[in-house]
């Protein structure tokens, strides 16, 4: 009787769906982010640990890309841009503290509540949006969750700030079922449950695998620290990255004076909570499949930057452009999606997601929007192959450079605090200052900073970044190409905003193409 009851309720909700589906003819709308996520640990690009099953198993049924990127390697310009389709130096959000001065004329939540849809986010925030911007809010910071409505969550609070603020070297004394990735999906599903008239967007955004490196079992166990694939590089290959890198390197040698005798337990942390989100994300999206909800629902599963996990002898992020903090992780499913099963062959941006999204539901791109519409190529249609034979990286809050022998100190920067081991901001002054931008096209990157400091790489045969062929006289031929795609890139992300007046009429494509909409098309 109980299976028969449950039979008749899932058909029930699946005729709901389908229902409401046909009514607005919109899809649903689930924006799946994690925090500081490496693109490469993955099963799906070759890694040798079992660390993302199910996310890899739904890319291989569903589209994936093995070229996204972020806008730059720092969580507010990311998540500003997302919601934009607009570039930091457009959205004027370059760092983590000018979330305020952001610029734009219409965003992702406008257009969605324009065209009927009830709105949420679970998760991390670290945008511009404030709780009355949408229909339901739970926020979770890294040091837990917002709102403490219970004893365990105060409990959790009290851990993640007082003890584990940097990292947490031992089995998290948080339990899997209080851990944020679990009680954000129990918040996200529960949110959905009670939608019943309208399509929804939800943000279900992951504060992790982000510092605090702390996981619980039997996730702690899953992934034994002398196991670990070895890294390709170390400390003695700082003094080829620069002295971003070298300035990183001291703060976090100040902060944390066994990094490296503890490097081996954080990166095993970090990969167990990324094999943690991903079980918690197979139980989203096979409850939406459970109630009759997935083929109308638009899934994308990203992050809004990568981690050094080791590379360099770093952690966390802070200095440079390197594939380990600007590549990051992007899978579609679900509502209309083509399967592709090799990684789609494009370029492509966080910065892309609200155009397609804008294209998925049947809404006009907003001026100002710089982003690319995906929807072509997720749905199987023609696309301009040129259009995203590149894309490209912004970092840096402008100026000029901040190196060591500067008056400036880490104390000053409230990089350290007493009696909190491994709490260090790696987004300062040194790291962040400056302008830089990197381009990518191929096997082939390529990074120029204001100075006109170039470094060149072939990404295939070293895929860390260690041998600059910038110049190397073989090679002017690729970076003359390189140098001119960026200076293409560069001025197509000059703000268009304010529109021009009166006789002037503002082109733009209906997928935001520059290129001809016709896959082969010449201009």
């Amino acid at each position: 009787m109980r299976n028969t009851a449950f039979c008749l309720t899932g058909i029930a909700i699946q005729s709901l769906s389908m229902s409401l589906m046909a009514q607005t003819g919109k899809p649903n709308i689930v924006v799946i982010m994690t925090d500081q996520q490496r693109a490469d640990l993955c099963g799906r690009e070759g890694f040798p640990l079992d660390i993302t099953p199910y996310v890899d198993r739904l890319a291989q049924e569903n589209v994936w890309f093995d070229k996204a990127y972020t806008v730059a390697p720092a969580s507010s310009p990311a998540r500003c841009s997302m919601f934009t389709g607009r570039f930091p130096s457009a959205t004027h959000v370059r760092t983590n503290h000018n979330i305020p001065d952001i610029y734009f004329k219409q965003d992702l939540v406008g257009v969605l509540k324009e065209n009927g849809y009830k709105t949420a986010l679970v998760g991390k925030n670290h945008a511009y949006l404030k709780p009355a911007d949408l229909d339901f809010w739970s926020e979770y910071g890294h040091w837990g969750k917002n709102k403490k409505t219970t004893a365990a969550d105060k409990e959790s609070a009290r851990f993640l700030n007082q003890q584990a603020r940097g990292q947490w070297l031992d089995p998290s004394p948080i339990p899997m079922e209080k851990q944020h990735p679990t009680e954000i999906v129990n918040d996200a599903l529960a949110w959905i449950g009670q939608q019943k008239e309208n399509p929804f967007f939800v943000w279900v955004s992951f504060p992790e695998p982000h510092n605090p490196y702390q996981v619980c079992e039997p996730y702690y166990s899953m992934f034994s620290p002398d196991k670990l694939p070895a890294l390709r590089t170390s400390r003695k290959d700082l003094s080829k990255k620069g002295e971003k890198y070298q300035i990183l390197a001291e703060l976090e040698d100040a902060s944390c004076p066994n990094l490296e005798q503890d490097l081996p337990r954080l990166r095993a942390n970090y990969i167990g909570m990324i094999r943690l989100i991903d079980d918690q994300i197979k139980r989203l999206i096979e409850s939406l499949k459970a109630s009759g909800q997935y083929e109308n629902t638009l899934f994308v599963v990203l992050s809004d930057h990568g981690d050094y996990w080791g590379e360099y002898g770093l952690i966390r992020k802070g200095a440079g452009l390197s594939e380990s903090l600007a590549r990051i992780p992007m899978v579609w499913a679900g509502y209309q999606i083509k399967n592709q099963s090799a990684p789609m062959d494009g370029h492509v941006s966080i910065a892309d997601l609200f155009p397609t999204f804008c294209s998925a539901i049947g809404a006009e791109i907003p001026a100002g929007v710089q982003g690319r519409s995906l929807w072509p190529m997720l749905t199987g249609k023609a696309y301009p192959k040129e259009e995203f034979s590149s894309i490209v990286v912004q970092q840096g809050f402008g100026g000029a450079n901040v190196g060591l022998d500067a008056s400036l100190t880490f104390e000053q920067e409230g990089a350290l605090t007493p009696g909190k081991i491994a709490h260090f901001d790696e987004l300062n002054t040194w790291t962040q200052s400056g302008t830089s931008r990197m381009i990518r096209k191929d096997d082939w990157k390529l990074v120029m900073d204001n100075y006109g400091h170039g470094e060149l790489y072939n990404l295939k045969k070293d895929p860390s970044e260690i041998h600059n062929l910038f110049g190397e006289k073989k090679y002017i031929t690729v970076r003359t190409e390189l140098l001119t795609k960026l200076l293409a890139w560069e001025l197509r992300l000059q703000d268009p905003l304010p529109l021009p007046q009166k006789r002037y009429h503002f082109k733009q494509n209906p997928y935001n193409y520059l290129q001809p909409e016709q896959q082969g098309t010449k201009r």
